[in-house]
């Protein structure tokens, strides 16, 4: 038997100062109810989905954007292809108008669609939007986006960014699980994914245990909400979660942060040329290197160069500019030589 997921914590009548002091230094996921009950765009999706497109063609504009859309036979859920050679989902670009009108025309349809417009910053999409409906939790400078869809379902994924997101319209389930699941959530191919991240191969509603049987360890710490509008979530950095979007017409709007590598790197791309230069190498050597990235890298327990005088420690000490450009320069003629 799957247990049902726990339930995520929830909280009422957050401010600034305590969504630094205590919730995001806690690293766990929190709802956050009613957070934006009071903007105009919620207020006009609870009057009606018609109220609530007329509101959001004041600020539209004619230009394109991207869009995605996916056959009736996926049921809503953006993912693979059987055989994991192709998405199964098709790319285009559409302008928001035509996009809404649409969302409204298909409400009754019996299979309809899969259609989504996706993490398009607001500014772009429908400008003035977010002046008017602000989230006072982030620094003014962090860009929001928004998420435009009907009854669709995103696979589990991580983000590189902390997260806050808002429902404007509809309703949605979030389902999340912990960094630390990574290996009992059976990610996809890292060369094609929907949307930059990997995904997990397990479908959250309908687990197949016997081609994935270590999802229960998984679904052990699950947690999950179902969010209506004018409500928020925050998930933590690389806290894995499944949306399920689960009426016709939904509207969400996130922001994305994260507190950079000063030297402008990303961790992502270290993970690539780790698999490149590790990954096949025999166990007991990537074993050697797992104890010299967790105590010069990851440091558990101690700062690596403490023994040694602070004009010596060079790329063991604290990494500058000048430091991260050697670094990089290094890599560059590295990786530029032939295999």
């Amino acid at each position: 038997m799957i247990p049902a997921p726990a339930p995520i914590r929830e909280v009422v009548g957050i401010t600034r100062d305590r969504f630094d002091a205590e919730i995001r230094p806690a690293g766990e996921p929190v709802v956050l109810r009613g957070l934006g009950a009071d903007w105009p765009a919620v207020q006009a999706a609870r009057a009606g989905d018609e109220v609530l497109v007329d509101y959001l063609k004041q600020f539209s504009r004619e230009q394109p954007v991207a869009a995605i859309v996916g056959a009736p036979e996926i049921e809503g859920r953006f993912g693979y292809t059987d055989d994991l050679t192709a998405l199964n989902f098709t790319r285009g670009q559409t302008p928001l108008g035509p996009f809404l009108d649409r969302l409204l025309r298909d409400r009754t349809a019996d299979r309809p669609y899969a259609m989504a417009v996706q993490s398009i910053p607001a500014a772009e999409l429908v400008p003035g939007f977010e002046g008017e409906n602000r989230l006072g939790l982030v620094d003014a400078s962090v860009v929001p986006r928004l998420w435009l869809g009907n009854a669709i379902r995103v696979a589990t994924h991580y983000d590189l960014q902390e997260n806050v997101g808002v429902v404007i319209a509809g309703r949605r389930r979030f389902t999340l699980f912990p960094p630390d699941q990574v290996a009992n959530l059976y990610m996809g191919p890292l060369e094609l994914t929907p949307a930059g991240t990997p995904i997990s191969l397990v479908d959250p509603a309908a687990p197949d245990i016997e081609r994935f049987p270590r999802f229960g360890e998984a679904a052990a710490t699950a947690r999950s909400a179902v969010l209506e509008p004018g409500d928020a979530i925050y998930i933590p950095f690389h806290w894995w979660h499944a949306v399920d979007s689960l009426g016709p017409v939904n509207i969400l709007m996130n922001w994305w942060w994260t507190t950079a590598a000063p030297s402008g790197a990303s961790a992502y791309d270290a993970l690539l040329h780790s698999l490149l230069a590790l990954g096949s190498l025999p166990a007991d050597q990537r074993a050697a290197w797992r104890t010299m990235f967790d105590h010069l890298v990851f440091r558990p327990d101690r700062e690596p160069a403490d023994h040694l005088p602070g004009a010596v420690k060079g790329v063991l000490g604290p990494i500058d500019r000048d430091t991260a450009e050697r670094i990089r320069a290094t890599l560059v003629r590295q990786l530029a030589q032939p295999l």
